[in-house]
């Protein structure tokens, strides 16, 4: 018994409190958000149960419960059962879709009685440890085999597709952050390279339809300008020798003169979308030449870049038609492309609103008119930023975004100091979800990003959020808090 007693004294004191601080300011704050952008002259008691912000409260205080035996949980019981967790979550997403209602158009919501919860937010932290314990395995290294590249990226598409079938798209793709611990633990940049080129090919091919240069559109010329200075770029740094760049351009250069003057003397006009498709071609089959010749493969990977870049270009409006209108039209309006003021483009214009009136001070605590007129929809949930923002100013939401930066900076040294792979993957994972999540709510709100319904993590409103932020956090913090053990044994 006391033996018990002085290893949870040491556990406690070996727990990160600045974490646990940092925790419960965000949560309180977080209420008293959602006080803000609920309240009702008629009905203003914060406390009440029939208030979202007393059923905050109700959720906070289970969450600390929660937390709590979470501590008192051994860390290897965490990587040993991390699996079975896993597995159980996914049947749970998989048996979803035919168990909840459909709520405003999705199927993720399982209802016992008065309380809802979201499946999705709890294969977050059984993501995690899945991805954990598979990196903690003996000998394993992403790089050392293709199956080991499969397995990992297996783990964190599965949920996505599982999460997909309830179409709940914004919860799926917060799994994508997952990729980032990849990279932490070894793939290559290239991929998020391809990920970010792919999505500069995305819009600027939906955006730039017209006018059109040389018989194409806009957007497919200068895309291929863009390809073509990527292939120089990918070559330059790979290769360190002017001469393979030299011989590119050249190339190039004079058989775009040459068929161009040809058909001139035929009285023929070539499509530029030819043109340049076939300058493409010549690049890549003298990649191809010089990668037979040298033996270097990164002339392959360059050829392959090109290659897959005209393909999705090409595919980008037919994968664009398939989406929903309302999706159409969300990514439509954040490129501009339409204003909608009435209709997709609402909820962002008057979030807008809201927060450029708020000025550097702010309206002051409860005095916002935007968020007490109820302009905002869903203002206590996915766009209670902008209810800070109304209220507090400048100045506030700085502060939380203070906040949110020590928290990720906090478990990203949480996530350093691990001496096992375990708690270090485990530590990334969980830093990842919060810069997704935040960088996404808050490119919401002000229109930077389409409405995809991302919460913002210990401030909106949602029991299952909090619990499955809650329990990502302290699940990392009770590793941390043992790893002094680990490097005892």
């Amino acid at each position: 018994m006391l033996q018990r007693r002085i290893n949870a004294i040491e556990l406690f004191r070996n727990l990160d409190w600045f974490t646990i601080i940092l925790y419960l300011i965000m949560v309180l704050a977080g209420v008293i958000s959602i006080y803000a952008a609920s309240y009702d002259y008629d009905n203003a008691s914060m406390l009440s149960f029939e208030e979202f912000s007393g059923k905050q409260l109700r959720w906070i205080g289970l969450s600390l419960a929660l937390g709590f035996i979470l501590l008192l949980i051994d860390t290897r019981m965490y990587e040993a059962y991390a699996y079975p967790i896993y597995i159980i979550i996914m049947l749970l997403l998989l048996i979803t879709p035919f168990l909840a209602p459909d709520i405003k158009g999705s199927r993720s919501w399982l209802v016992f009685g008065p309380v809802s919860l979201q499946p999705a937010e709890f294969a977050k932290f059984a993501t995690a440890l899945a991805l954990a314990k598979l990196f903690s395995g003996y000998n394993f290294l992403l790089n050392a085999k293709l199956s080991n590249y499969a397995r990992a990226i297996s783990i964190i598409i599965l949920p996505i597709f599982l999460i997909l079938m309830q179409k709940e798209t914004g919860s799926a793709l917060t799994f994508l952050a997952l990729f980032f611990v990849l990279y932490r633990e070894g793939m290559s940049g290239l991929v998020l390279f391809g990920a970010l080129f792919s999505i500069i090919i995305f819009v600027v091919s939906i955006k730039y339809t017209d006018p059109y240069v040389l018989s194409m559109a806009s957007g497919q010329f200068w895309l291929f300008i863009i390809i073509m200075a990527t292939i120089l770029g990918m070559l330059f740094i790979y290769n360190r020798r002017w001469s393979i760049v030299r011989n590119v351009m050249l190339g190039d250069l004079i058989f775009a003169i040459g068929t161009w003057l040809l058909a001139d003397v035929c009285g023929v006009q070539i499509p530029g979308t030819a043109l340049f498709i076939s300058i493409i071609i010549l690049t890549c089959i003298y990649l191809l030449f010089e990668a037979v010749r040298t033996h270097a493969r990164y002339f392959y990977v360059i050829a392959g870049t090109a290659i897959l870049s005209v393909v999705f270009m090409f595919s980008v409006n037919f994968a664009f038609d398939h989406l929903q209108p309302h999706q159409q039209m969300r990514i439509r309006v954040v490129l501009g492309l339409e204003e909608d003021l009435r209709g997709v483009g609402y909820n962002v214009n008057q979030s807008k609103i809201a927060i450029g009136s708020g000025g550097l001070t702010g309206k002051g605590f409860l005095n916002g008119t935007q968020t007490k007129l109820k302009y905002v929809p869903e203002q206590h949930t996915d766009f209670i930023f902008c209810t800070i923002g109304e209220e507090e100013g400048f100045i506030g939401t700085t502060a939380v975004m203070l906040l949110f930066l020590a928290l990720i900076l906090r478990v990203l040294t949480l996530a350093e100091r691990q001496p096992t792979t375990f708690g270090r993957v485990y530590g990334y994972c969980v830093a990842c979800y919060f810069i997704f999540h935040f960088c996404i709510n808050i490119g919401m709100v002000i229109g930077l990003c389409p409405v995809i319904g991302i919460p913002l993590p210990f401030f909106s409103y949602g029991g299952s959020s909090l619990w499955g932020f809650t329990i990502l956090l302290f699940i990392l913090l009770r590793i941390d808090a043992g790893r002094k053990q680990v490097l005892s044994y």
